[in-house]
């Protein structure tokens, strides 16, 4: 006789695994209501049920005996140590299984896809996983798993653009890391999510010290955690205008990061180079070519779409800034035709881009009235820093176009 509920358990899975609906599985051998408790395990099945469902399954009886648990952990084992879009859609499949299964089993599976929707621009499909990742966290209690949980969930809800969300998150995987008394690591992820949203919401005076409470907690290192506690020290900084101590650092963690731990960092850290050479005034546009391409060097060692599209939109705003305002328009056509995989803030960036363009190309109230619509959008959802700088670049803009319009006219 098989036992319950791990006969429930198994019987849903390969219901589930053949896309059968409850109904369709009962057929006219049996009730829907009799399915539904065999399932949940509140009642013991017969000789004659088991007979029934295996024969509408295709399968012999044997196969009952068979653990949800062991399909699970093979297809996570697959999955750690083999990267691939077929061993992730295995373990996403095996994981919507896997219910009353083995928690800490189910903690992993939900890390290791949120991780790989992140890295490849999925960010929907992230948010889902991590949803119900931050759920089974509070669910198994452990304080490392929670804050692990939160600080990526802020993470996700600041790519979207969601700033309030975001801070709350990252807040409470902060309070956890600091009052459980969690692993330096622990804590400095923490800080690092923690650092980055507040200074997307203009605290900028609480950003600053968490980021000197950051950089302490990982001086010494030369690992991924502090090239990226370092790139977050940096953003603070630029957001305070101080490019040249913001230059100083970022320079420090290029030079020291070695870009065989994590071949994708190491590109990403040169892109933000770039992106800091451009934000300067007047932007460093030769520095910020070489940077980009040393990064083009290291793509095929750290291809995800998500990352070409961040390059592509770094050389977008470079052939801006050096006025070949053709190259950028036709560059900026070429992003708009492909799903967008970045940030909020790239996104939005894109479109000050096109807008200050649109100035630029004599159509100065419509690119004006979508800079001001951008603005209010970047305030309502708590993007002060981001708002702010819409609205001077706004400015810059319009004076650009008049003074460009004034020594046409007086040429004429």
């Amino acid at each position: 006789m098989f036992e319950q509920p791990s006969f429930g358990r198994r019987l849903r899975q390969l219901r589930t695994e053949r896309s059968l609906s409850q109904t369709d599985l009962a057929g006219d051998g049996m009730s829907t209501g009799y399915l539904s408790r065999l399932e949940s395990g509140a009642r013991r099945p017969s000789e004659r049920a088991v007979a029934h469902l295996a024969a509408q399954l295709g399968i012999g009886p044997e196969e009952f005996e068979k653990t949800q648990t062991t399909s699970l952990a093979q297809c996570l084992s697959i999955a750690t140590s083999l990267d691939t879009h077929e061993t992730r859609q295995r373990l996403a499949q095996a994981l919507e299984c896997a219910h009353g299964q083995d928690p800490m089993l189910r903690w992993q599976a939900l890390w290791l896809l949120s991780q790989w929707k992140r890295r490849h621009g999925e960010h929907s499909a992230e948010r889902a996983f991590l949803d119900e990742l931050v759920a089974l966290s509070e669910e198994i209690g452990l304080p490392e798993l929670r804050c692990r949980a939160l600080a990526q969930l802020a993470r996700s809800h600041r790519t979207a653009g969601e700033i309030t969300p975001a801070v709350d998150a990252a807040t409470a995987a902060h309070r956890l890391a600091h009052d459980g008394g969690l692993s330096p690591e622990d804590r400095a992820a923490a800080l690092v999510v923690l650092v980055s949203v507040e200074a997307e919401a203009g605290r900028l005076p609480d950003a600053h010290h968490h980021a000197d409470e950051l950089t302490r907690l990982v001086e010494g290192r030369h690992d991924a955690l502090w090239a990226e506690a370092m790139w977050t020290a940096v953003a603070v900084r630029v957001r305070q205008g101080d490019f040249s101590s913001a230059q100083q650092q970022l320079e420090h963690a290029l030079e020291r990061f070695n870009g065989r731990e994590n071949p994708k960092l190491w590109l990403r850290l040169r892109l933000i180079a770039a992106d800091l050479q451009l934000q300067k005034s007047p932007p460093g546009t030769d520095a910020a070519q070489r940077y980009i391409e040393t990064a083009q060097t290291g793509l095929p060692f750290a291809w995800t779409p998500a990352i070409e599209q961040e390059l592509d939109a770094l050389k977008t705003h470079l052939a801006f800034h050096e006025g070949r305002f053709a190259d950028a328009r036709a560059m900026l056509n070429r992003l708009g035709r492909s799903e967008r995989r970045m940030s909020y803030r790239n996104r939005i960036r894109l479109d000050v881009l096109d807008n200050q363009l649109r100035i630029l190309e004599g159509d100065e109230d419509e690119g004006m009235a979508g800079l001001q619509q951008l603005a209010l959008q970047a305030q309502e959802s708590s993007n002060i820093d981001l708002a702010a700088t819409i609205w001077r670049l706004a400015a810059e803009s319009l004076l650009k176009s008049r003074s460009a319009h004034k020594a046409t006219s007086s040429a004429d």
